[in-house]
């Protein structure tokens, strides 16, 4: 292929359809589509595929900048939330292979690797699977570990996406996940009255975060924080 016509090659990028989801507290989600992969990066262009290695080392807002940039949206905590309650409703995400017994799968999180991997990749540990499959049928991959993704809080948030106020004892947020924090493959997540005002939220875990690591684990950082083990997930409607 000549430099012409590489330039005119274009990344498919890959989507599933969440349904419209009501939450357990009353909250409806409509329909949308999401990222199959976190984010990616090829030629300097974003990327969802499955062989584009996550974009980390980047910040919230910029991340925001470049999901705009693609006609896309960061991915809202709703939406994930939507997500995650979806993937918990499906026996074939649990160890056990039925609904509420052993485990949701936590994805890539003993430290199996030092850095985030592309879709490609397939942890040696059984444990460590990374895809949940969603009640359409369709799979998406890294809801948790490899890399936390960034989340606009449209729950707790101000304008601009950025925690503003304490979680309320109400707050799907904190009342979606069908267990109690650190159990039944959940990963972390705060209490009630717990007050992230000014930081940004992330969610899922990485490489390196055991059993805190989970499609519910609900942790910051500040919006300028741009390590490694950080990307982000984009939606369009």
């Amino acid at each position: 292929m000549d430099a012409a016509l590489e330039q005119e090659a274009e990344v498919v990028n890959e989507y599933v359809t969440v349904p419209e989801t009501t939450l357990p507290n009353g909250t409806v989600v409509p329909a949308f589509k999401v990222g199959k992969y976190i984010t990616g990066r090829e030629n300097d262009a974003l990327a969802i595929t499955a062989t584009a290695a996550p974009w980390v080392e980047i910040n919230f807002a910029d991340a925001q900048s470049e999901a705009e940039k693609a006609g896309l949206k960061l991915i809202t905590e709703t939406q994930y939330l939507a997500i995650a309650h979806n993937i918990a409703q499906q026996a074939i995400n649990w160890t056990s292979g039925i609904v509420g017994e052993g485990s949701i799968f936590q994805g890539i999180r003993d430290y199996s690797v030092d850095e985030a991997q592309p879709g490609t990749y397939e942890s040696e540990d059984a444990d460590e699977r990374r895809w949940h499959e969603l009640s359409t049928g369709e799979r998406v991959f890294d809801f948790a570990g490899n890399c936390y993704t960034w989340i606009f809080d449209d729950v707790q948030g101000d304008e601009n996406g950025i925690v503003a106020k304490a979680f309320a004892a109400d707050s799907p947020s904190i009342t979606t996940a069908p267990a109690p924090s650190y159990t039944k493959g959940m990963g972390w997540y705060p209490s009630a009255g717990c007050d992230l005002s000014s930081y940004a939220l992330v969610r899922g875990g990485c490489w390196s975060s055991g059993d805190y690591a989970g499609v519910f684990l609900l942790n910051r950082d500040s919006p300028d924080y741009g390590n490694d083990d950080v990307g982000f997930r984009c939606t369009f409607k």
